[in-house]
């Protein structure tokens, strides 16, 4: 896999031949012949290498799984991703991806690599008719100088680009992304920074990751995967909701189910009421729009859109389906006027309705 790098531009050289990487929040200070946390990253005589030229994943994704409520629903996200991540997350539903080259279960996914190019990521894109480009599946901060070269091609051929983010982000790597990126999904994976640091990470990196983004006028969505003992006490889930607020109550936030996973089969899935109820807690701290996913059809009104002034149900979704689109050609509510944030088509009588929105491979 090191034959597939290129120097990288997230770094600063340092004496002696190291270098401090700023990728992601942990600015791994790397020697030369090493590699950072993320082990993707590696130090060859003072110079950063990063990944690039390939793709582990790539697929047609409905935005509504990456999740995205608020961007472009009914659109498509072609999805791409690569090998490691900067956490080691017991509970990963992609550590194939994530977690190649840091665990031997994972390695295998080295065979799935794909050589290819950003025209041909691009092109990809265009064939499959997605409106968007997105780079998730592995952690994409630490890929960054490849997701640029995918993004500066996509922009120019008119489609949006997003990222699928744990958060743990540095100012440095979002003012990098910024001229291309529109959206910016966002794991809250717990408020206990002892808890963070068990999956790899620190509380406040994340914490700051939101408020950088948000601040910098990126559309950010937050995701919360509800885990049984782990993040799922009422008490919590209020602090992050809460927190969520403090940056801003439109932004949205999304509990999400989970299922035994990777190193986690034995802790049981999350209950329904369980998942409604961490909604209800998201709007009683006073958010305007909150989610419920993973569970489609049990969650009542959560999976839906609601105008936060008069309650006109404005977007109806069951899973990744869109069953009805009322925002307006201008983002509003047609019964109130009220705008509502986000990335809307002002041809809302093209969004896609009805059927099911589904993942398609799109490599040959």
């Amino acid at each position: 896999m090191d034959d597939l790098t290129v120097e990288g531009e997230l770094y600063q050289p340092l004496p002696d031949k190291a270098l401090r990487c700023y990728a992601c929040g942990h600015r791994c200070l790397i020697r030369e012949g090493r590699r950072g946390i993320c082990k993707v990253r590696f130090n060859r005589d003072g110079k950063l290498y990063v990944p690039w030229g390939y793709v582990a994943a790539l697929q047609a994704d409905p935005i509504e799984k990456k999740p995205f409520n608020h961007v472009l629903p009914g659109s498509d996200a072609l999805t791409f991703g690569m090998l490691g991540c900067d956490f080691h997350c017991d509970y990963c539903q992609n550590h194939l991806t994530s977690q190649a080259l840091r665990d031997p279960a994972s390695e295998r996914s080295v065979n799935f690599v794909s050589r290819v190019s950003p025209e041909q990521v691009v092109a990809y894109a265009l064939r499959s008719g997605s409106s968007l480009v997105a780079s998730s599946y592995n952690e994409p901060l630490i890929t960054s100088e490849w997701s640029l070269a995918i993004f500066r091609q996509a922009t120019q051929a008119g489609l949006k680009c997003v990222y699928i983010s744990n958060g743990n982000a540095t100012p440095e790597v979002l003012e990098y992304l910024r001229p291309y990126l529109v959206a910016y999904k966002i794991d809250l994976k717990t408020m206990q920074d002892k808890q963070y640091r068990r999956l790899g990470g620190v509380l406040q990196n994340v914490l700051d990751g939101i408020r950088i983004a948000h601040e910098m006028g990126l559309w950010v969505e937050v995701v919360t995967l509800v885990v049984p003992d782990f993040n799922d006490s009422p008490e919590e889930l209020m602090e992050a909701a809460e927190y969520i607020r403090s940056v801003s109550a439109d932004i949205p936030w999304h509990v999400t189910a989970f299922h035994p996973d990777y190193k986690m089969t034995n802790t049981p899935r999350t209950l329904t009421n369980t998942l409604v109820r961490a909604a209800e807690i998201g709007q009683e701290a006073g958010l305007n729009y909150v989610y419920a996913g993973n569970l489609p059809g049990r969650v009542n009104e959560y999976e839906n859109t609601y105008c936060p002034n008069c309650q006109t149900r404005l977007v109806e979704r069951q899973g990744y389906t869109i069953l009805g689109y009322q925002v307006t050609e201008k983002g509003a509510c047609p019964k109130c006027g009220t705008n509502i944030p986000g990335i809307w088509t002002d041809q809302p009588e093209t969004v896609r309705t009805g059927g099911f929105g589904m993942p398609r491979p799109v490599m040959r």
